[in-house]
């Protein structure tokens, strides 16, 4: 038998961050069962670990309720935690992520930098106060003019599941004291029609408010309905990004 541990990264207390699965297991199961565990869930992310071939280090991979996903960073937060050493690299479909512990109760995971890139607004895309329109390597991303534009903003989530991207990151400038920016997140075509809090995203995020902003730390808000705080700091080809994570459960598993 095994246990999905229950946990919520980027909290900012109870009902807040992401809520995500993690799963430790001795050897991968079939992909199937991973799948059918991540649906059962019924969470935005549930992370499955495996034993590297060295202490510190582990195999991991991430399934949405729908589908396999090439990177997550809520639930690297999360598997991290639940492995509980001071650091730890994740041997993963993007490559090697180190994470670590830090004494001040956050929990940090470098993922890879994902400068996005100006692009043509894509026709039908409608989205109050758009300033700039771009995407990365995996999402693409919207400027608007303000905080507010952004908690406002409903997408047209069939159309969202339609295009080419695995989501559309919607954000602005922050409002709020130590916010350096907000952004919201949808990405129905992988059966998340809004993430709580994206730790992948911010990648983006990072790279795109850092060079705008010319700063290399930066605090950053998600703006869903159970809104969460992250931490990030841009070092080259990684970003360091960075959130309390919190276990508010279990889950006895069948197998595999």
């Amino acid at each position: 038998m095994s246990v999905a541990h229950l946990l919520e990264a980027f909290t900012e207390g109870p009902g807040t961050g992401n809520p995500a699965g993690v799963v430790l297991l001795a050897r991968w199961p079939a992909e199937a069962w991973m799948q059918e565990v991540a649906a059962r869930l019924g969470l935005s992310e549930t992370a499955f670990v495996v034993p590297g071939p060295e202490p510190g280090r582990a195999g991991l991979r991430w399934f949405t309720p729908r589908t396999e996903v090439a990177l997550c960073g809520h639930a690297t937060l999360a598997a991290a935690w639940v492995v509980g050493r001071e650091t730890v690299t994740f041997e993963t479909a993007s490559g090697p992520l180190a994470c670590r512990l830090i004494p001040t109760g956050l929990v940090e995971a470098e993922l890879p930098a994902d400068p996005p890139v100006a692009r043509p607004v894509p026709e039908g895309l409608v989205l109050p106060e758009l300033t700039w329109f771009g995407e990365g390597r995996f999402d693409a991303v919207a400027v608007l003019a303000r905080a507010e534009a952004v908690r406002a903003v409903h997408p047209d989530l069939e159309d969202l599941a339609s295009r080419p991207w695995r989501g559309l990151v919607v954000t602005a400038p922050g409002d709020g004291e130590g916010v350096d920016f907000v952004s919201r997140y949808f990405a129905p075509a992988v059966g998340v029609p809004e993430d709580p809090v994206t730790g992948s995203t911010h990648a983006l995020l990072a790279e795109l408010w850092g060079e705008r902003l010319r700063r290399g730390r930066l605090s950053a808000r998600q703006l869903s309905a159970r809104g969460g705080r992250l931490e990030l700091e841009r070092r080259g080809p990684v970003v360091a990004v960075g959130g309390r994570v919190e276990e508010v459960g279990r889950v006895n598993l069948a197998g595999p």
